[in-house]
């Protein structure tokens, strides 16, 4: 092999790397590089690999720390020019998004929404999540058929989602029980209704693991539910006081 070609060979292997490098380097700078403001990511509760091997490590991370920062990112560059956006609850805005100016409206829906969504997904997760039992239970029997048809119809609707959405239980301050789907980052409280549980059907979400498989996902999830945390959105929603 002539010196050109080796030089040639040595010089497309080094851009090549650099290219598959210059990804996770962004990434990995997102959350550490995020502008101060009045919009923040509360900690996981629970280490990345707690999960595991239903949702893996890597995705916790990139999911939690890249993905749901980046959102809160936008908010704070929104909130720099337009505070209003942060001054009243999370719950308020999303409820009232025709109040929120046209300029980025857009971009709030889809950013808060985001925020609300994947704020509430940590919170339902957890290792050794139990099973679900009391009034949570006795509303799942009532209202969706009991746990096996309950888990059979919200993966079904979950596999129906195309492209990029979310599947979920949306709980009435009556505590009633439905199984409903939105688009993107939408979230019920943009209907004038709360989520007390959901999924995220987006591929950042299991692409690691599962590929596009989202079925085997879908039901892989339930093992990563936290039913005490559920029935504390439960009595908070009865309650009127849930908020994301």
């Amino acid at each position: 092999m002539s010196p050109i070609s080796r030089r040639h060979l040595m010089l497309a292997a080094t851009t090549a790397a650099a290219v598959a490098a210059a990804p996770r380097l962004a990434l990995a700078q997102t959350a550490a590089q995020a502008p101060a403001g009045p919009f923040k990511v509360d900690p996981l509760t629970y280490p990345t690999n707690a999960l595991e091997p239903h949702i893996d490590a890597k995705t916790m991370e990139i999911h939690h720390d890249r993905h749901h920062q980046a959102y809160v990112t936008n908010l704070n560059t929104f909130a720099k020019d337009h505070p209003q956006i942060a001054e009243k609850p999370i719950t308020d805005v999303l409820a009232n998004l025709g109040g929120v100016p046209d300029a980025i409206r857009t971009g709030v829906r889809n950013n808060m929404g985001g925020h609300a969504n994947h704020t509430m997904f940590w919170q339902i997760m957890g290792p050794n999540g139990g099973k679900p039992d009391g009034e949570v239970l006795s509303a799942i029997d009532r209202d969706l058929g009991g746990m096996e048809k309950f888990q059979t119809d919200f993966n079904a609707a979950g596999g129906r989602v195309f492209g990029s959405g979310w599947v979920f239980v949306t709980v009435t301050k009556d505590g009633k029980l439905a199984i409903e789907t939105r688009p993107n980052q939408d979230n019920p409280i943009m209907d004038g209704k709360r989520a007390l549980l959901g999924n995220d059907v987006w591929e950042h979400a299991y692409y690691l693991t599962y590929q596009n498989r989202r079925p085997d996902y879908l039901k892989a999830w339930w093992n990563t539910v936290n039913w005490k945390a559920v029935a504390e959105r439960y009595a908070a929603a009865k309650a009127g006081t849930l908020g994301v």
